[in-house]
């Protein structure tokens, strides 16, 4: 497991960046002690404890408002890899393929998804009703929760064998999502680049030039994508070809019941 680690994540990934300028590179984030020393503004967990820790990393831009912390340590983060690779129920057949304008094609990743009995989640042209929570998902759902003041109700499962496994550019604002509220990213495994861009600042002729912002996600980490974040920006997680391990992510999300 020692090939997910990646020395000093806190010290030296995140800061504020992504100003408008005129380049269009992509600004990787660096050491900022005083965000460093300050947690995101949450309420307090309904058990009423306020944690110390962990320590939250701010990442601010135009529209863009996310947290981030590496959640678990090294020996619980690589048990709860090892539950997720032995536990997960992922998506086949049909249910493996994603439709993109008009045209059906397989996912280039695993999926699955689990939650509350009664939802329903529709994306990339998949209506999905999720399985019963698992111990491994209520687990991290349950941390989660603690440290953000959060409650989730689902969690899509996202499994990338490699670095050819990858998500292209997206926004999650479907319309069972509960209004303005966050999302919980928390991945295991190896170590991905993630990138937020401007939905200003796409395609070939952009409207206008808004800096990327690429952020590696850890072995262990949490990152909170918070309204109005999915409005404004779109995420990737790009091909990286020298990614030879495996990663899991898992976005926990807060869904609208179905309307009967």
């Amino acid at each position: 497991m020692d090939r997910f680690l990646v020395k000093g994540v806190l010290g030296g990934l995140l800061g504020k960046r992504g100003q408008e300028q005129t380049g269009g590179g992509p600004a990787e984030l660096g050491e900022n002690e005083e965000s460093i020393r300050k947690r995101p503004r949450r309420e307090t967990p309904r058990n009423g404890v306020d944690l110390a820790g962990p320590s939250w990393q701010r990442i601010r831009a135009e529209g863009l408002d996310c947290d981030y912390t590496v959640l678990f340590g090294k020996a619980e983060a690589d048990e709860i890899l090892r539950e997720l690779e032995q536990e997960v129920e992922y998506f086949t057949g049909a249910l493996a393929r994603v439709q993109v304008f008009g045209k059906w094609h397989s996912v280039p990743r695993k999926q699955a998804t689990y939650g509350d009995a009664g939802l329903t989640y529709t994306f990339s042209g998949l209506t999905l009703s999720p399985k019963p929570w698992i111990p491994v998902l209520e687990r991290v759902r349950d941390r989660v929760s603690l440290v953000t003041g959060q409650t989730f109700n689902f969690v899509l499962v996202n499994r990338y064998k490699d670095g050819c496994d990858h998500i292209g550019e997206h926004r999650d604002d479907e319309r069972e999502l509960a209004p303005g509220s966050p999302i919980a990213s928390v991945s295991f495994g190896a170590c991905r680049d993630f990138f937020f861009r401007h939905k200003d600042s796409r395609g070939k002729n952009p409207s206008r030039r808004v800096e990327a912002v690429r952020l590696p996600l850890a072995h262990g980490s949490l990152l909170m994508m918070n309204h109005p974040t999915n409005t404004h920006w779109y995420h990737s997680l790009p091909v990286r070809k020298k990614v030879l391990a495996p990663r899991v992510n898992l976005t926990f999300r807060k869904i609208l019941p179905t309307k009967k």
